[in-house]
């Protein structure tokens, strides 16, 4: 290893995409290597709707996304992608806790509004709500396709070196050997590889818990094809939470409505997952449908997978142990993140810049800390 070999970044998802363009930014040399193609729906960077949100029950992620959010704007900008659908987030249900989630929006300077169940009934028709319901207009949605490759577009157009049909198999002594044996030297590794995070570190690096599971998406028409998108929803009722957003081109021409439990995916491995949807969760999430959105028509018109790799709290995964750093800021809430997440890479590597959250470290994770992320 030495001062001019490049960051070799294992991984082009969101995350691995977000780091290359942080670190070539400043001029730092940087080989990106994925074991699939382009665009693939392997992992968990895909699709064109993901939630972004400045509420949290959760202080620390409050202050977070108010960085992303001026991040993707950069991005947006200097791509020229319109990655960013800003519709608004309302979050309520009996475990939500509104008051909270609006008492830490109200500390951070974020506008939003309280209203009862009614008034939101009345401003968002075919919606039903109970209790407070908690709306602000900093939120919505965001293209993970397009966010991946607007992010490695600009990290090669200021010299990353960018590989699919690349796969890591091994990861020694500053170094990333490929499948076909050709062995990278490295300045560091950064291992961004989601599900195959553990596959790849497991034993080099003390990892905690990683638990991966395959979740279920589901895609609704709406009644009404003509009226406004929705906002954005977070809803916690007794259960499973709840999430639904507009569905972007994964819904086909009408935005088709894309609702999903969160964390109530089967447990699987990036290697034996099957993409099969679960039935149980399709029941599950059409009784929600029928319950709390009248405005959509109850039959998915489409359906799919993915996965999620969460740590024992939720919290991120972001350190560097030698010459290999760990980027797994996932748990099913990290793709909002993801230009942020490439910064703080970005300073693990240079040491400059903005330092990581110590409860995103390995030390924090060791800890034996069991309390869960409030999203």
């Amino acid at each position: 290893m030495t001062a001019s070999d490049p960051v070799v970044i294992v991984g082009a998802g969101l995350a691995g995409a977000a780091s290359a363009w942080a670190l070539a930014a400043r001029d730092v040399p940087v080989v990106v290597v994925e074991q699939f193609a382009r665009e693939h729906r392997h992992g968990s960077s895909h699709g064109s709707a993901r939630i972004v949100r400045r509420a949290y029950g959760d202080e620390l992620y409050v202050g977070l996304t108010g960085r992303a959010f001026e991040l993707w704007r950069e991005v947006e900008q200097a791509s020229g992608a319109e990655i960013l659908r800003m519709y608004g987030g309302l979050d309520f249900g009996e475990r939500r806790e509104a008051a909270k989630v609006a008492g830490l929006l109200a500390g951070a300077g974020v506008p939003h509004e309280v209203l009862a169940a009614a008034e939101a009934s009345a401003r968002w028709p075919g919606m039903v709500f109970d209790g407070e319901v908690v709306f602000h207009p900093q939120a919505g949605t965001m293209d993970a396709d397009l966010a991946v490759t607007a992010l490695l577009d600009l990290a090669v157009a200021r010299g990353a070196d960018v590989r699919h049909d690349t796969a890591a198999t091994r990861i020694a002594d500053g170094a990333v050997q490929l499948a076909d044996g050709t062995v990278l030297r490295s300045r560091c590794v950064v291992v961004a590889a989601g599900a195959w995070v553990e596959s790849l570190l497991g034993g080099l690096v003390p990892l905690p818990p990683l638990r991966v599971t395959q979740q279920q998406v589901f895609h609704f028409p709406r009644l009404d094809p003509s009226a406004p998108p929705w906002p954005s929803v977070i809803h916690e009722p007794l259960g499973h939470a709840v999430y639904h957003l507009a569905g972007g081109r994964d819904g086909g021409a009408a935005d088709d409505r894309k609702v999903a439990e969160h964390d109530a995916g089967n447990v699987t491995t990036a290697f034996d997952r099957d993409g099969v949807v679960d039935p149980g969760s399709r029941a599950r999430v059409v009784e929600y449908v029928e319950r709390w959105l009248p405005g959509l028509d109850p039959t998915p018109r489409s359906e799919t997978t993915c996965l999620y790799t969460e740590t024992p709290t939720e919290d991120f995964l972001l350190d560097r142990v030698d010459d290999v750093i760990v980027c797994s800021p996932c748990s099913g809430h990290g793709a909002k993140f993801a230009p942020l997440t490439g910064e703080f890479v970005a300073s693990l590597v240079t040491g400059d810049g903005a330092p990581v959250p110590d409860r995103f470290r390995l030390a924090t994770h060791a800890s034996g800390r069991t309390s869960r992320v409030s999203l």
